[in-house]
């Protein structure tokens, strides 16, 4: 295996895009789709996918009354500019739901948010 596509079931693709695309600091684009989205890196990596709740026969992503949006999920993402992203996501949630702090597993800087859909996203400091 080379990579994973992670999928996330959200109630607004074009919101949690823009939401995800300022979080990254990507230019801001438009989703492919109404139900569906890939943000994606400058290299071509896949870095998340977004997908409409109910939009298709996924059984995991039929419909978010089926379970608590993020329930056993941690969004986990290596960035290279921490400091700025860190800056970013200050704007983008009115509170931190773990301040800056040096991950002892990893020895890197990392801090959390949720997202728009309550997913728990950190971000960690690529060493």
């Amino acid at each position: 295996m080379k990579r994973i596509w992670t999928v996330i079931g959200v109630r607004d693709v074009a919101r949690s895009f823009a939401w995800y695309q300022r979080l990254f600091g990507q230019p801001a684009s438009e989703p492919a789709h109404a139900y569906f989205g890939q943000l994606v890196d400058a290299d071509g990596t896949v870095l998340l996918c977004l997908h409409a709740w109910g939009a298709h026969d996924h059984p995991t992503l039929a419909s978010a009354d089926r379970a608590e949006p993020g329930n056993g999920l941690l969004l986990f993402f290596r960035v290279d500019d921490f400091e700025a992203a860190l800056a970013r996501a200050r704007t983008l949630v009115e509170r931190l739901e773990e301040e800056p702090n040096l991950n002892p597993n990893t020895r890197t800087m990392e801090f959390s948010v949720r997202d728009p859909d309550g997913y728990h996203v950190t971000l960690s400091a690529w060493s």
